[in-house]
């Protein structure tokens, strides 16, 4: 092992015995494990926050599978390098064997759209076997041919065992700490600074044991935020921070707090912070936290996003500014949030239950002889637009899902569902 690789390169493992965490896809009876074993090894999408061993999966997961492996990162590699790699894949094997090679992309949400499609006929054909890594929602940031062909694994953070079991490791194996003595009296200065993320808690410790001028070290937390400077904790727009502060931003808008959004936007934006990403985040929150409650919110989060995607940085912080604050402002709702989650709840339980006829579509003969849209009341044909029909399945014909909120636009909404409605549902 090179004596310059950081500590996290040095205990990189190299087999499932030897990971740490994700006991869900690696465990006994883990999908990654029965992958493996079966030698069925899919195009898959790993989605986590850093440092939580994606990089190290994929290698694994090659070794122990047989497979030739090849490697590109999103940030410096283009459309020329995946066919590269591809033409080199096709020609060890990948056409005439189950054993095709593997294609692993760091940071596959940073492709563009062209580079995202160059794959696709590779991972169709079976020339190789795609795995991407990524810290984003790959619903949003890989294409949905692409996505369609995939299947999504989540890694979650580091909890507090698996770190300490990662310190204790370095302590007992690794060529170089291990010849110190170290105690590891406390924690959680440690574990705070890493954020979850596994390389960066090694990466800590081993320039806080580098700190020292013996062999013989005591790690406490005191020590630990004496020898670590403030550089470490810093906004990390990939680590936790990323995560704890898109969090208490939304959370601001949601408790109608402007001063609390704008100081978390202001965090964000300081911290060199996606503008695509928080802009994506108030249209989130402007349905699931305002909805109803005032519709121009979705409006004004979508031309927001819209606006700093064409603008960018430093001008498109007042835009973020304009919506966060209004968002934060408005009377908020989650009635239509709660009525989608409550409604596909129901279908999990049901099923596909069918259609009233009268509300099918009848575009052939055989489906209007069929009874398909017969005595379907046209609303526009009938007073105030309004005809009762049954819209719902038989099996939950009575079931309300959306309950208005309790807000000046709702509240209207209710006394205009009751005069609709007042027979089949309790508005």
């Amino acid at each position: 092992m090179n004596v310059n690789a950081p500590l996290a390169e040095r205990l990189r493992p190299k087999t499932l015995k030897d990971y740490v965490s994700q006991a869900h896809l690696v465990g006994e009876g883990g999908a990654l494990s029965q992958h493996i074993k079966q030698g069925l090894i899919p195009s898959m999408i790993f989605w986590g926050p850093p440092g939580t061993g994606k990089t190290t999966l994929a290698n694994i997961i090659a070794t122990e599978s047989g497979r030739p492996f090849y490697t590109l990162s999103a940030i410096n590699s283009g459309v020329k390098d995946i066919r590269e790699v591809i033409d080199k894949a096709k020609q060890s094997g990948g056409l005439f064997t189950t054993k095709n090679p593997i294609l692993f992309i760091d940071e596959i949400h940073r492709f563009s759209k062209s580079q995202q499609d160059s794959l696709l006929q590779a991972v169709e054909k079976g020339w190789i076997t795609l795995i991407g890594a990524t810290t984003e929602n790959p619903s949003f940031e890989v294409i949905s041919a692409l996505l369609s062909r995939c299947q999504v694994y989540i890694l979650n953070a580091f909890d507090k065992v698996d770190l300490e079991t990662l310190l204790k490791r370095a302590i007992e194996t690794d060529e170089y700490i291990s010849k110190k003595n170290i105690t590891l009296k406390e924690t959680n200065a440690l574990l705070r600074l890493s954020g979850g993320d596994a390389r960066k808690l090694l990466n800590i410790f081993e320039l806080l044991v580098n700190s020292y001028n013996t062999d013989t070290i005591e790690i406490t937390d005191e020590a630990v935020l004496e020898k670590i400077q403030n550089n470490t904790v810093r906004y990390d727009k990939t680590g936790e921070q990323h995560y704890d502060i898109i969090s208490a931003f939304i959370k601001s808008i949601r408790g109608s707090d402007p001063n609390g959004a704008v100081y978390w936007l202001a965090r964000m934006i300081e911290g060199g912070e996606d503008v695509k990403f928080i802009a994506r985040r108030l249209l989130i929150s402007a349905s699931e936290d305002i909805g109803n409650a005032n519709p121009t919110a979705l409006v004004i989060a979508n031309n927001t996003f819209q606006a700093v995607t064409t603008i960018g940085y430093p001008e498109s912080r007042i835009v973020l500014s304009q919506c966060a604050t209004y968002l934060a402002c408005s009377p908020k709702s989650n009635a239509a949030y709660m009525a989608i989650g409550k409604a596909q709840q129901l279908v999990k339980q049901t099923g596909d239950l069918s259609v009233p006829l009268a509300i099918r579509n009848a575009p052939t003969k055989l489906m209007k002889e069929l009874g398909y849209g017969d005595n379907y009341k046209y609303a526009h044909n009938y007073e105030n637009n309004f005809a009762k029909e049954e819209f719902l399945p038989e099996e939950i014909k009575n079931e309300t899902f959306y309950e208005p909120g309790n807000n000046t636009r709702e509240n209207a909404q209710r006394e205009f569902l009751k005069q609709r409605w007042k027979d089949k549902y309790n508005y």
